[in-house]
């Protein structure tokens, strides 16, 4: 933003819109009219083709194909097909990746799965604070495995891998804060010391660049209904670098992990490739919604995406120093953009009331406990103009104490 003499205005920011190469891409997405949605990183919008395919699948593929659509509509191959085109968004080859079950069920097959492939190492290294499920599903994957998990703090973390660490659980880009991790130097480390690495990558893909390939990375999960806009609930990937594949076993051996599901033999025998990691029959519905999702990202160019994303965040973070410096918001996220996923988060006592103000004036972020209010800035259908309104009215929110009402204070089930 260097180029302004003061912090940008209005003219400034429909300024970067006008040459942003994504433009065009806002109009594949069925966003209400009025509404600043800045929580695509915690749901993403609605493609305009999703609708039309999912009524394809239910009156077409279901409804007259009936159980041949199986084959015919190829159901079967949805999770491998779906997961190869994820596998460009995170550096992966298609045999890698796989589309099944969601982020919570695919963390604790991998984490089992490494532990048991590990003889005579019993520890799951991971940090505090990391998203809730990735701890709670540690803590059931090593009670059923007789393992133990530890927390530390992630700039201790490569230090302390000793022989004893089967698995290093790690978030690619923090949830609350939105702090990238060096995928590549904390893989290579842990590697030397005889650990796996299985990165959680549910905030960074669709938005941050990702090169498990590169990174020479051993695991990784993630899920669909954020960047890649599959819808609430949608189904999550998992990655399973090659090289792994034939050692590694799910705990979950479901029938569509067996080598030859429909010989229907009584033992169970593990597919030698990625669909040893399928379970149980594929929701065929939220496969169809997330491959819209995902098929969008194969008009953009990722480059382009990525300097969007910075630039869309960097903007709010300079209007945020500007306008609302005065009103005790504490910046939690990194301040260089390169360092960050794609939202931002501020600390505030009053974060969730904010948040509730800033709802009811159509700008839609998202309340993380204890005190943060986060901004998410999808670069497919955020536009410029959107952060610098959604900044102007947070500003007015402050000035006009608008937050401060009882209603804006009751805590609803979801935040």
């Amino acid at each position: 933003m260097s180029r302004f003499l003061k912090y940008p205005d209005l003219d400034a920011a429909r300024a970067l819109d006008a040459v942003d190469p994504l433009a065009s891409m806002r109009a594949r997405f069925a966003l209400p009219e009025g509404v600043t949605y800045l929580d695509g990183n915690s749901l993403g919008a609605l493609p305009r083709t999703t609708a039309a395919r999912l009524k394809e699948v239910v009156e077409r593929e279901w409804g007259r194909d009936l159980i041949g659509s199986w084959n015919s509509a190829d159901w079967i191959g949805a999770a491998r097909r779906v997961g190869g085109r994820i596998a460009p968004l995170i550096g992966a080859e298609a045999n890698e990746v796989l589309v099944t079950d969601s982020t919570s069920v695919n963390l604790y097959k991998l984490l089992v799965a490494a532990v048991k492939a590990s003889p005579g190492r019993t520890t799951i290294l991971s940090e505090p604070g990391n998203f809730p499920t990735d701890l709670y599903v540690a803590d059931g994957a090593a009670w059923s495995v007789g393992a133990q998990v530890r927390t530390l703090p992630v700039e201790d973390i490569v230090a302390a891998i000793d022989d004893d660490v089967a698995v290093v659980m790690l978030t690619h880009v923090h949830y609350k804060t939105s702090a990238m991790l060096d995928m590549a130097g904390i893989t290579a480390a842990a590697q030397a010391k005889g650990a796996l690495v299985l990165w959680d990558l549910s905030h960074s893909v669709g938005a941050v660049p990702i090169d498990l390939n590169g990174c020479n990375a051993d695991l990784a999960v993630g899920c669909g209904y954020k960047y890649l806009n599959g819808g609430p609930g949608a189904p999550a990937f998992l990655y399973v670098a090659e090289r792994h594949q034939a050692r590694l076993r799910s705990p979950l051996s479901g029938w569509m992990g067996h080598a030859a599901p429909f010989a229907f033999d009584d033992g169970y025998a593990p597919a030698t490739d990625i669909a040893r990691f399928l379970c149980g029959t594929p929701p065929i519905l939220g496969l169809a919604a997330l491959e819209e999702g995902v098929k969008l990202f194969e008009e953009v160019a990722f480059d382009a995406l990525v300097a969007k994303s910075r630039s869309l965040s960097s903007l709010f973070v300079t209007l945020m120093d500007e306008l609302c410096g005065e009103y005790g918001f504490t910046l939690a996220s990194p301040r260089d953009p390169a360092a960050r996923g794609s939202h931002v988060s501020y600390g505030h006592p009053e974060a969730y009331a904010i948040c509730q103000a800033l709802i009811a004036r159509a700008v839609v972020g998202d309340f993380r406990a204890p005190d943060i209010l986060r901004l998410g800035f999808t670069p497919l259908y955020t536009s410029h103009e959107e952060v610098w309104r959604a900044v102007d009215t947070l500003a007015a929110v402050m000035r006009e104490r608008a937050w401060d009402r009882a209603e804006y204070r009751e805590r609803a089930a979801v935040t």
